[in-house]
């Protein structure tokens, strides 16, 4: 029997894609479809959209994670998961953090960075990105893959980390969860994700700026305006900096903690594993 959009309601097998109440199974292939249609232009979108701050924000996110200490006590780069990283703009600031612990890798182990996304043409972008650097794909590698079903084991990695791509997944919990079981014992997750201004006034004009103007500059400088507004209404969806720590808890994580950034335009949540 077909379910109706009332039965799927009271069923809980609805979600949010931006303003719009959709089928869950719909949204992947949605968010899939924004992502696919801003691959080419999401990197220069990035500093339209933030004034340039993203670049502030990812290098205090990954400087943050004190990749170089655990390198020099271990003797080798720590293996590190970056989930939703695309176009590489995390990973390629951790590669910089461990360079002197990326050395070609021989005899088939497996490389220190990899970049997951649900995404073949933000992974295209990054592969291009990586080349031009001249990482080689022994040190980082670029994989398809959906954050709430990881296609890695268990205890695999020592940091997972994910940039404003929460957000955009279907269940946070499950991958959450999902982060949590790659992770190794005494791993560390961290997530850097737009959040909530707290001062009102500034609130208030950060939610008209990212309602009209970011829209506009997606029409103008990308000739896609309809992706920007739902880049925009994700943010307004995406759960608030307590609601959000909470869940990180719940998924299993210690030591659960938060910081805002920019007066709360993005926030950062992190956790260990035990």
């Amino acid at each position: 029997m077909r379910a109706t959009a009332a039965t799927r309601r009271l069923s809980g097998d609805t979600t949010h894609f931006g303003e719009k109440t959709v089928p869950k199974e719909a949204k992947e292939g949605l968010v899939r479809g924004v992502f696919s249609s801003v691959a080419s232009n999401y990197d220069v979108m990035n500093d339209f959209m933030s004034g340039g701050l993203h670049r502030f924000w990812k290098d205090d996110f990954v400087g943050r994670l004190g990749l170089g200490a655990v390198a020099r006590a271990s003797g080798e780069a720590p293996r590190c998961l970056d989930v939703a990283g695309g176009t590489g703009d995390v990973a390629f600031r951790v590669a910089e953090e461990l360079s002197a612990w990326l050395p070609p890798l021989a005899g088939g182990a497996p490389p220190p960075l990899v970049v997951s996304d649900p995404n073949s043409e933000m992974l295209a972008v990054g592969r291009q990105r990586a080349a031009e650097r001249g990482i080689a794909e022994a040190c980082m590698v670029f994989e398809e893959g959906n954050a709430q079903s990881l296609p890695y084991a268990d205890d695999s990695f020592d940091f997972v980390t994910i940039s404003f791509g929460l957000r955009n997944v279907t269940d946070i919990d499950a991958a959450l969860v999902e982060m949590r079981r790659v992770l190794k014992p005494g791993g560390r997750f961290e997530c850097l994700e737009f959040s909530r201004v707290q001062h009102s006034s500034l609130r208030a004009v950060y939610d008209l700026y990212s309602r009209v103007v970011i829209p506009e500059l997606g029409h103008r400088v990308a000739d896609d305006r309809a992706s920007y507004e739902y880049l925009v209404e994700s943010i307004r969806k995406h759960p608030a900096q307590l609601e959000l720590l909470s869940r990180v808890a719940a998924a299993g994580f210690t030591s659960a903690a938060v910081r805002d950034m920019t007066f709360g335009v993005v926030a950062v949540h992190s956790g260990y594993k035990l």
